[in-house]
């Protein structure tokens, strides 16, 4: 992924704000899967001018375009994160609502191996898995 976001808007011919640009540099610096909430309190640190409703408008423009991927992990919360990520899977710790990225080849040839085998070419997928951590006594 070589284009930020504010380009890749752009490009699509989004009407580019300021606010808006400011709402991009918040979600391509996020290394977590930020809510509208947690968006909305980065954003406004840079830009007090920014509101809840100028975020809620700005995300569901950026989902509509394909620019970021609304990510619901049953805590009723939507999450968000950038659509060209590269691709990862995600664990959810149900204890504290952590969701930690991860890749791990053999599941990714386990499920090209599972696709093969029903008569189908895999074309993507998402894994995700909800976990509590293990306590060591």
């Amino acid at each position: 992924m070589t284009e930020t976001i504010i380009e890749r808007c752009e490009a699509k011919g989004l009407r580019m704000t300021e606010q808006r640009r400011v709402i991009a540099r918040v979600l391509e610096r996020s290394a977590d899967h930020p809510d509208v909430e947690e968006l909305y309190a980065r954003a406004s640190a840079l830009d007090a001018g920014i509101s809840i409703a100028t975020v809620y408008r700005t995300v569901k423009l950026f989902e509509e375009a394909g620019i970021l991927e609304r990510l619901e992990f049953g805590d009723g919360r939507a999450r968000y994160e950038d659509a060209e990520r590269d691709h990862h899977d995600h664990l959810i710790d149900l204890t504290s609502g952590e969701v930690i990225e991860f890749v791990d080849p053999e599941i990714e040839a386990l499920q090209e191996r599972i696709a093969a085998k029903l008569g189908y070419e895999l074309r993507g997928h998402k894994l995700e898995l909800y976990g509590v951590p293990i306590r060591k006594r």
